[in-house]
């Protein structure tokens, strides 16, 4: 009635077959690797290089000067947050390559940066450039 099975076939029939796993995994991998590059930076770009290394930018770019007390000014004379991007924006109309720098402290606080910044960028400033005193010179 019951036949002994080989002791060979039993063997060869309990053994798991490692091949689909192995192949899942890769797809895994390279799915994973796939997705990763279309994450996105965020385009503003706080780091401050030291001074020491810093030279004078010659931009003809509109200036946005914030001082240590977070009061603003555009090209020297002082102006509200909420009146930037209307002044921006027509300083902008006339130049073909709409870029801003804003002249910063390192006492400014971070939320006040990110303000200007962004009140740069809705007057239409396709680039939005940060740097120091120093960086910038004086005019």
């Amino acid at each position: 009635m019951f036949r002994r099975r080989n002791a060979a076939a039993a063997r060869s029939e309990a053994a798991v077959d490692l091949t689909p796993m192995i192949d899942m995994t890769f797809i895994l991998l390279i799915f994973f690797m796939v997705s990763t590059t279309f994450v996105k930076d965020m385009k503003v770009d706080i780091n401050r290089p030291s001074a020491s290394s810093a030279t004078v930018a010659s931009t003809k770019a509109p200036r946005l000067y914030i001082d240590r007390q977070g009061e603003v000014y555009l090209d020297g004379e002082p102006i509200r947050i909420w009146v930037i991007q209307s002044r921006l924006r027509d300083q902008l109309k006339g130049m073909t390559q709409k870029s801003v720098l804003v002249v910063t402290d390192d006492q400014v606080p971070s939320g006040r940066l990110v303000q200007v910044v962004d009140e740069a960028r809705r007057a239409g400033a396709e680039d939005v450039g940060v740097a120091t005193v120093l960086e910038a010179g004086e005019g």
